[in-house]
């Protein structure tokens, strides 16, 4: 399984960041490659929601379809692959330094398919990680400070 880790500072209240990264309608905005990210239960957010999702990687659209397991206001978001592409994702909210600032600490993993499908998809999966991270960063920071 591959694993990426990332911090940033964004200047806006854990709270207002919270509940862009928690709206199921901003992913496709800010998650690099994602095309569809619909609810699959009438829940859309919290605990047990679960949703289908489509990510471009390089030519190849994988799909998934993910639970939230781990869900606590303005504190973290655990989402887990439950079918489809091994694609799981946590976001961690706490107070910055600075007085009005949040601290987003972004994980995400993923397990590649065996065979000849999963050395392709391995070979495209940096480039493609590096990238969905600079992106995420930049959307995020750009939704919440203007």
């Amino acid at each position: 399984m591959g694993q990426v880790r990332h911090e940033v500072v964004i200047d806006g209240p854990r709270e207002k960041v919270f509940a862009y990264i928690d709206d199921y309608r901003n992913v496709p905005e800010f998650m690099f490659g994602v095309g569809r990210f619909s609810p699959l239960t009438e829940q859309t957010s919290g605990l047990g929601s679960t949703f289908e999702t489509a990510i471009k990687v390089g030519p190849k659209e994988l799909t998934a379809q993910v639970k939230c397991v781990e869900w606590t206001a303005n504190e973290i978001i655990r989402m887990e692959s439950i079918a489809g592409f091994g694609a799981d994702t946590c976001w961690s909210f706490a107070d910055g330094d600075e007085p009005g600032t949040t601290l987003l600490l972004a994980e995400f993993g993923y397990t590649l398919p065996g065979g000849l499908a999963g050395k392709v998809l391995g070979g495209l999966m940096g480039p493609f990680v590096d990238q969905a991270v600079k992106h995420t960063e930049t959307k995020v920071k750009a939704a919440i400070e203007g």
